[in-house]
């Protein structure tokens, strides 16, 4: 019995002219990109509303008029009960696909659609833009450097009856296919790309999806990238020269050097109304002109900042701060520093009212900050300052940090 050899179902021949299917048109069939994993037999032909079903028998043909006949009188003999059964309200946002005998039939809607009972099929479909967003996942760059990157997508559904009969689950292969387009198209391109292009990367990758996926009856809107941390520097380009910026409100829609230019007089914050002259440097690596006292931990540099608190202060800044601070061993520390009332009060521990701005960092990186080696803004940028609550209102602490660098 097992002596017997197998022998291979007989194959399609990949050189034998292909057709296209029952209800598809032949000019769209022959098109280059609907040719890629994808099977056409059973998508009909809606772009020109033609839903003629060609191969159908004249003996089922008649059979299916004789059944939908019989249901008819059925329906209209039984109306005042069927009535509640067989007319359905249709918004004007929606549309219903029917399958009449397991054939799709024009989509129906908005307004009072008739279902018959038995023979009909019907499925609400909403043509609202809808939204999900993609969450940052690692993305190898041609340089080879590897960030975090997600996307913000917007797409709606353009032909009910395609996004019905082409996929089972629209919403899970419109994800998938989303994904697996940004990992591929920003593998591409080098990190200061995908920095200073954002914008256009992202029309870019909305084209790519809405290829694929218009054979769904479905039409991307709009795709904005979101940047994370820069996990690995590229090869050969130093860790510190790369500033990822995050979704700033009111930098979307720069690129370039401008939005590089923008975040810099944004970092400045209201001192730089006082200045002339602006300089650029490296703000990752720069270090503080004069440092009378040098604290080497947390608690020093917290007992340095009570000294320093006055009412002129609280005044300047207006706000509190919690700091989450994450030690070398792991451990996690809560510290305060409330500038909105009275002459200020610092201490260890949490506020007893919630806090304005909750800032998340490393206690090296808290020092750097406080001894004027790092900017607040330039943590936040660079990912080893995580800010909850309004931005600006964070980079107030410069006017803390200038008194201790006095």
């Amino acid at each position: 019995m097992f002596s017997k050899s197998y022998q291979l179902l007989p194959q399609r021949d990949s050189a034998a002219p292909r057709t296209p299917g029952l209800f598809v048109d032949s000019d769209s069939f022959t098109q280059h990109s609907y040719q890629k994993g994808f099977s056409f037999d059973y998508i009909p032909n809606v772009s020109e509303n033609n839903f003629t079903d060609t191969s159908q028998g004249w003996l089922s043909w008649i059979c299916n008029l004789i059944v939908i006949f019989l249901v008819y009188i059925c329906t209209f003999l039984m109306f005042p009960i069927t009535g509640w059964f067989v007319l359905k309200t249709v918004p004007n946002y929606q549309r219903i696909v029917v399958f009449r005998l397991g054939r799709v039939c024009p989509p129906k809607g908005p307004g009072i659609v008739l279902v018959l009972p038995l023979i009909d099929q019907w499925q609400r479909v909403d043509l609202r833009t809808r939204a999900f967003n993609i969450p940052p996942c690692q993305v190898t760059t041609q340089d080879g450097g590897v960030l975090l990157v997600g996307a913000d997508i917007q797409f709606r559904i353009w032909n009910p009856v395609m996004s019905v009969v082409s996929v089972q689950d629209l919403n899970a292969s419109t994800r998938m296919t989303a994904q697996n387009a940004l990992t591929h198209s920003l593998a591409k391109k080098t990190v200061r790309e995908i920095q200073t292009e954002r914008v256009k990367l992202g029309e870019y990758l909305g084209m790519d999806i809405n290829e694929m996926t218009r054979p769904w009856g479905l039409e991307v809107d709009r795709v904005e990238l979101t940047l994370g941390s820069l996990l690995k520097a590229p090869e050969g380009v130093p860790s510190g020269s790369l500033i990822m910026p995050p979704s700033v409100p009111g930098l979307e829609g720069l690129t370039g050097p401008i939005q590089q230019l923008a975040m810099h007089f944004l970092s400045h914050g209201s001192s730089s109304q006082h200045q002339d002259s602006i300089t650029f440097s490296d703000e990752l690596s720069s270090a503080s002109e004069a440092v009378v006292t040098t604290p080497g931990s947390v608690e020093e540099l917290l007992s340095g900042v009570k000294l320093l608190l006055s009412e002129s202060l609280v005044q300047q800044v207006g706000a509190c701060f919690q700091f989450d601070i994450s030690s070398g061993d792991g451990q996690q520390h809560s510290y305060y520093v409330d500038l909105s009332q009275g002459c200020g009060s610092a201490g260890a521990g949490s506020l007893s009212r919630e806090p304005d701005v909750t800032l998340s960092m490393s206690d090296c990186d808290l020092l750097a900050m406080f001894q004027g080696e790092l900017r607040p803004f330039s943590a936040y940028t660079s990912g080893r300052l995580k800010v909850q609550g309004d931005i600006k209102t964070a980079m107030k602490l410069e006017e803390l940090i200038k008194l201790l660098k006095k």
